[in-house]
């Protein structure tokens, strides 16, 4: 309870539910993540790139506990747009557990998939060797540790009872957890996520999925769709490792004013190749992915359909 009354009371200093319009910017609040995950990192890096660009707008990220608390707080009018990962996205626009979402998509951010990343002196080879194992799964509003229960499910495993699950505050927790011996290994994804990185650096290894896994988890679940994460995707990694992955977006609260989200469906798309070289994730930060990713047409926003529209893409 004491995390998510500090991160209310961060919120409501920072915003009343609606964008604060002072004489030169419109301020506009983006949820993220937990502290030292993939959306935190983005999230700025987007800020920086949006400021930037576009004179009429300030995008200012906030820390959330992740893609499951920022669903309800852009409901709720306490975030204008958040960082949401595929499966939280996917349950919540399909009305899984509840009642479908009004939210609407402003951008596909990335691709979301999910790997294992060990010690180098891990004994451990494959996905199989991890079941029974310590495992850190990441934060429980995360939309990778939904994307490990989908997994799991599938393969007919239980991440609580056939594995040694571990839970985290911080996203950022993991890495160390790992490197210190406290967990066998750390379930994560995203082309240039902070953990993986810090794992990789220490000489760690990144674990998949074997080709019949994927299979079997793309027959039960057609969205979570075949991947390969590249070689060289991160230090030390020299051979290519596949997965499953859907795309995660950037969503925009109902009400969000069509004028606001064309400026910043604008300037994210003129700002994508500088974007994209500070963050290779974000070379998937394309108009088209937008367009791939929605599954009905009318997720997507106004003010994104008026762009899309503007560049030839509707």
């Amino acid at each position: 309870m004491k995390q998510i009354t500090s991160i209310s009371v961060l919120l409501l200093t920072v915003l009343w539910c609606t964008p604060v319009v002072s004489s030169e910017k419109t301020q506009v609040i983006l949820g993220t993540a937990t502290p030292g995950g993939g959306f935190e990192l983005y999230g700025q890096h987007v800020a920086n790139i949006i400021n930037e660009i576009e004179a009429d707008l300030l995008l200012k990220p906030v820390n959330t506990r992740g893609s499951r608390e920022n669903i309800p707080l852009l409901e709720k009018g306490e975030l204008d747009v958040g960082l949401v990962a595929s499966l939280p996205a996917y349950e919540a626009f399909s009305g899984i557990g509840r009642e479908p979402t009004k939210l609407q998509i402003v951008t596909a951010i990335y691709s979301t998939f999910g790997l294992f990343a060990v010690k180098g002196t891990s004994p451990h080879k494959t996905f199989d060797d991890l079941i029974g194992r310590q495992v850190a799964w990441g934060t429980s509003a995360s939309g990778l540790t939904l994307l490990a229960r989908y997994v799991t499910g599938a393969l007919g495993l239980s991440m609580d009872e056939d594995f040694q699950a571990t839970y985290l505050k911080k996203a950022g927790d993991g890495s160390k957890l790992v490197l210190e011996g406290a967990v066998d290994a750390q379930w994560g994804g995203g082309i240039g996520w902070p953990n993986f990185t810090r794992i990789m650096q220490a000489d760690g290894r990144l674990i998949g999925l074997a080709p019949a896994q994927i299979e079997k988890i793309h027959a039960k679940y057609n969205f979570l769709k075949p991947y390969t994460l590249p070689a060289h995707s991160y230090p030390g990694q020299t051979k290519a490792v596949s997965s499953v992955a859907s795309y995660s977006f950037m969503l925009a609260r109902p009400g969000l004013d069509t004028e606001i989200v064309y400026k910043l469906a604008r300037a994210l798309h003129t700002g994508q190749p500088q974007l994209a070289k500070v963050l290779a994730q974000a070379r998937e930060t394309l108009p088209e992915n937008t367009l791939k990713a929605a599954d009905k047409p009318e997720r997507i926003h106004s003010g994104v359909q008026r762009y899309l529209r503007e560049i030839g893409l509707q």
